[in-house]
């Protein structure tokens, strides 16, 4: 339903749908998957909260508050919400309309913006990211990042603390950190793929690309990864930076408009490309490339799961804990592909953690702008995990990979965390098990 103009908390520009509002029948099966009212039980912190105060901000001479805004701006964003509501509610897509307007409407104070920007401006470029490897070697080196983590710096600045408990560790050498622009399919060719490298992906997990476009291959697949496309928007896209998030989206329509496939490899990117259609919905020059590119892309695992294998799996003697990434798991709807796909590897005993529906407290850049819900719902992840008396844990997601190895960390319980595809290319080149990915190799 369209909302015209008045004195409101809201502006007219695609404001929360009224319509999709009116699905949410308060029935409360949301309420235990959504990892904020979990943690503090808090009505307007749960998702039938939050959507009362979207339609509170549709009211004609409603304010946009202080308090509207720290309630949208403690939801992850993890659509747990949308896995669990038996009603079809779309709070994907409401969140994803008020975000913008929070920032629009809200009067953030300057180092909330300031917050907002440096995430933006490191991690979304993955030279930037490369820039500081040998600073995180020689950090880790000297105990410097546990020092700032653990001292009375980090308590100081909660923000400052989250970051140095998150640099993943990195090795100094040289050589092999990027797949080619170019990976000819082996056999007969079933289509032409385009691989998104994505930032952090780019940056800290390279072999997660290069595993990727090996298996692509050995599958059948020719394989496209530009370097040009340093970004897809995502974590604009989540934070409600609309406009910086459309100028990273259009170079991507672009460069992969001539692929049949779009694979992506971490959660939060497949979730933004798929959601293109509805970014620029309202804009009649980007509208259909938009929707054609989102209903082109696909997580790998969901492309994998949906084909017939070619090549054999060799054993991996393993006992595996999976890990659901929430923008894999509830907004892609992505869960038994990867599982079943772990499953077709001899020796992998694949372990079930509790409460995979709740999300470890990563969500884009949430870790560093909300960091205390981050880290208590990373320590319960990390606790979970440990449970299972699993050797290693399998995660669709980077962000999600640094989140709970920080957390392990903590414990002094390091696990190997592997994206599934890396043990899907070990198992296709006869490899005993994947090596450990440790981040960056300069």
């Amino acid at each position: 339903m369209k909302i015209e103009p008045r004195d409101r908390a809201f502006d007219a520009h695609n404001p929360p749908d009224l319509d999709l509002i009116d699905d949410c029948v308060h029935c409360g099966f949301c309420l235990p998957t959504c990892p904020t009212y979990v943690l503090w039980g808090e009505e307007m912190d749960s998702p039938r909260g939050r959507i009362v105060l979207m339609r509170a901000g549709l009211e004609e001479g409603s304010e946009f508050t202080d308090s509207m805004a720290t309630h949208f701006d403690r939801c992850l964003g993890c659509m747990a919400c949308v896995t669990a509501c038996p009603s079809g509610v779309q709070y994907d897509r409401l969140i994803e309309q008020t975000r913008p307007q929070v920032e629009r409407r809200h009067d953030r104070s300057r180092s909330e913006r300031l917050g907002r920007r440096t995430a933006f401006a490191l991690f979304a470029h993955p030279g930037r990211l490369r820039a500081l490897a040998p600073m995180l070697a020689v950090s880790r080196r000297i105990g410097l990042d546990r020092a700032v983590a653990n001292g009375p710096i980090g308590r100081r600045w909660p923000r400052l603390q989250a970051l140095a408990s998150l640099a993943p560790e990195v090795r100094l050498r040289s050589g092999g950190s990027k797949p080619d622009e170019f990976t000819a399919g082996r056999g007969e060719v079933r289509g032409r793929v385009g691989l998104l490298q994505g930032c952090v992906q780019r940056a800290f997990f390279g072999d997660v690309n290069r595993s990727t476009a090996r298996v692509l291959s050995a599958e059948g697949y020719d394989v496209v990864a530009p370097s040009s496309v340093r970004c897809c928007g995502a974590l604009m896209l989540h934070t409600g930076y609309e406009e910086e998030a459309k100028k990273l989206a259009r170079r991507a329509i672009e460069a992969f408009e001539d692929c049949d496939l779009i694979v992506t490899n971490a959660a939060g990117c497949g979730s933004a490309m798929k959601d293109y259609v509805h970014l620029f919905e309202d804009d009649p020059v980007w509208a259909e490339r938009a929707q054609a590119l989102s209903e082109r892309t696909r997580d790998i695992m969901e492309l994998l799961g949906s084909v017939d294998q070619r090549r054999t799996r060799h054993p991996i003697e393993i006992r595996l804990a999976y890990h659901d990434a929430c923008h894999l798991a509830h907004a892609q709807g992505v869960r038994a592909q990867p599982r079943d796909l772990l499953s077709s590897i001899p020796g992998i005993e694949l372990i079930e953690p509790k409460e995979w529906e709740i999300c470890c407290g990563s969500a884009g850049i949430y870790n560093l702008l909300e960091p205390e819900a981050a880290r208590q719902l990373g320590e319960r992840k990390a606790d979970n995990l440990l449970a299972t008396g699993a050797e290693a844990i399998a995660a669709g997601n980077p962000g999600c990979s640094l989140q709970i190895a920080g957390h392990l960390r903590a414990r002094r319980r390091e696990l190997p965390i592997y994206h599934p595809i890396q043990l899907l290319d070990a198992s296709i080149s006869g490899t005993e098990r994947p090596k450990r990915t440790r981040g960056w190799s300069l």
